[in-house]
């Protein structure tokens, strides 16, 4: 077969499950990201002329694939939240993001060193790839489009760590590399110093602050400019793939965060004129993007398993990946959470529901093409694992916990209601 017209056949098969499989899913313990996994696989396992999906290979075309999917996806996050910005009202977010990552990096480090024998550098940027949750897989546990009345303090949690830790990581993995250039003796002068103020205080500030700015300023072109022609009016989605490449694309030049500007600009434009349409507009075009990029990535990393990229796997790394997905994130969860103002079944649930995705696998691409690391091969076997564990246990489990704890909600809604009647 021609592999040109074979990888058209796929490409839109793979448009076609995206644009279909999460509707058609929605009540089921079976997900859009399961489905697309099981098809990579099985077509890689065919004599198939498809595209290498090999990550060590291809190192920077992963990178940059893996980049552009989590960007899109951190767009739409901002846009979705209906929660004004605000410190008590984001107060969950502060929590999982101050107590609940540097805990599983923590821990992922320590039972990397302990458990896995993994170098130092090694095991911190295990526990640096696997701190993020992705907004790009957990669409079930997420806030919906803008104005659709579908957030709560559970899905508002979940979506806005999602959005900000993929940017908060970045310093724990530049962290990473800089111990692995210490143990090669090409660590640069007082590295230490120099990662504190570079990589942890520059870049995470001026991501922010760029972020605020550049996106002030589109919230302004957009919706403030009197002119008939104003971008509000087009009702042209285009806007949203715009906003991610611009904003990303001044960040980076300016040695900051761009994945936490981009969340950041998209939260700013979402904070005004809120009740605005063109904000679902923006919200679609981005979740369309999103579905497309994450349809081929996923198929690409069925190619990468069925290859054999999990074959440095050891018993312990097993019994690591699992440890870390139904120990480590639930428990780090939970204690961050202790006396917030969620109810007990809440913060199980925000506690539980910590997926790793494709975020995880874009740390580690950039790092590996950043630094020297041992074991680089079952490094990338045990994040594979970990996201496929957090695919198929949250995948099966996520869409009827939702369902049971909206069932609650409503339950309890009705009782308080008896109660003020009485």
């Amino acid at each position: 077969m021609d592999p040109y017209k074979l990888l058209l056949a796929v490409t839109g098969l793979a448009l076609i499950g995206a644009t279909w499989l999460p509707h058609l899913l929605k009540r089921h313990p079976v997900t859009f990201p399961m489905i697309y996994v099981t098809l990579g696989i099985v077509l890689y396992a065919l004599p198939l002329q498809l595209p290498d999906p090999d990550p060590f290979e291809y190192r920077l075309a992963t990178e940059r694939l893996t980049e552009l999917v989590v960007l899109v996806a951190l767009v739409g996050a901002g846009l979705r939240l209906d929660t004004p910005f605000g410190w008590r009202r984001w107060s969950v977010t502060w929590r999982l993001l101050a107590i609940t990552m540097p805990l599983c990096i923590l821990a992922a480090a320590w039972l990397g060193q302990l458990l896995l024998g993994l170098s130092l550098a090694s095991a911190l940027l295990l526990g640096a790839v696997l701190a993020p949750t992705d907004p790009v897989l957990a669409s079930d546990v997420q806030v919906g489009g803008p104005d659709e009345g579908r957030e709560d303090a559970v899905r508002f949690g979940l979506t806005s760590e999602a959005g900000l830790n993929d940017g908060l990581a970045f310093p724990f993995v530049w962290l990473a590399i800089a111990v692995a250039a210490l143990t090669s003796g090409t660590a640069e002068p007082h590295w230490f110093a120099a990662w504190l103020w570079r990589d942890v205080a520059w870049r995470v500030v001026g991501g922010v602050l760029v972020g605020w700015l550049v996106g002030y300023g589109l919230m302004w072109l957009i919706f403030r400019t009197r002119s008939q022609h104003s971008l509000s009016r087009t009702s042209d989605g285009l806007a949203a793939l715009a906003i991610t490449l611009f904003v990303y694309g001044v960040a980076e030049l300016c040695h900051v965060y761009g994945f936490l500007a981009v969340f950041v600009a998209a939260v700013v434009i979402r904070q005004h004129e809120r009740s605005h349409r063109y904000h679902g507009t923006l919200n679609l075009f981005a979740e369309q993007c999103e579905r497309l990029l994450t349809a081929l990535l996923l198929i690409l990393l069925g190619g990468t398993v069925a290859i054999g990229v999990l074959g440095p796997l050891q018993l312990v790394d097993i019994a690591f990946s699992l440890a870390f997905v139904l120990l480590v994130r639930p428990l780090a969860g939970a204690l961050a959470l202790v006396r917030s103002p969620l109810a007990g079944r809440e913060r199980w649930m925000v506690s539980l529901f910590g997926i790793r995705g494709m975020g995880s696998f874009y740390y580690l691409a950039f790092a590996l093409n950043h630094g020297q690391f041992d074991q680089h091969p079952r490094l990338w076997a045990i994040v594979t694992l970990v996201v496929l564990l957090s695919i198929a246990l949250h995948g099966m489990f996520a869409t009827g916990a939702m369902a049971r704890l909206d069932l609650w909600r409503a339950r309890r809604g009705r009782r308080r209601h008896k109660v003020r009647a009485y």
